[in-house]
């Protein structure tokens, strides 16, 4: 065999082997395979041929998913919003509100502001 410029292969025959394009996976993918990886059922070559992924892809999908685990139980949530300021946010409001009324007063002295809007 031997290397095109493409990158393909051709084969001792003359035909050539089509290169496949590189996948991106998506992450609900990668945790489908890395479940089914701590789940033990198969081997790792035997999940590569399920999901059409390579063997060296597995470990490194499956290897975070067992890191992260223990911060599923953990109490506090990462993800939770900071408490909102609904008073800080008023006053922004009236803030802002204030601050357009001027400029649009000003704009429209100046002749600068169109009358439709």
């Amino acid at each position: 065999m031997e290397v095109l410029p493409d990158g393909g292969m051709m084969a001792a025959t003359g035909a050539t082997i089509a290169k496949r394009p590189r996948r991106n996976h998506t992450p609900a993918f990668k945790a489908k395979v890395a479940l089914a990886a701590v789940r033990g059922e198969k081997t790792l070559v035997e999940l590569a041929q399920r999901f059409d992924v390579h063997l060296n892809l597995i470990t490194p999908w499956r290897n975070p998913l067992l890191d992260g685990a223990a911060g599923v139980f953990d109490g506090e949530a990462k993800g939770a919003a900071p408490a909102i300021d609904v008073k800080t946010l008023h006053a922004k409001i009236g803030e802002l509100t204030l601050e357009n009324d001027f400029l649009s007063g000003a704009l429209g002295k100046a002749g600068l502001l169109s009358a439709g809007q």
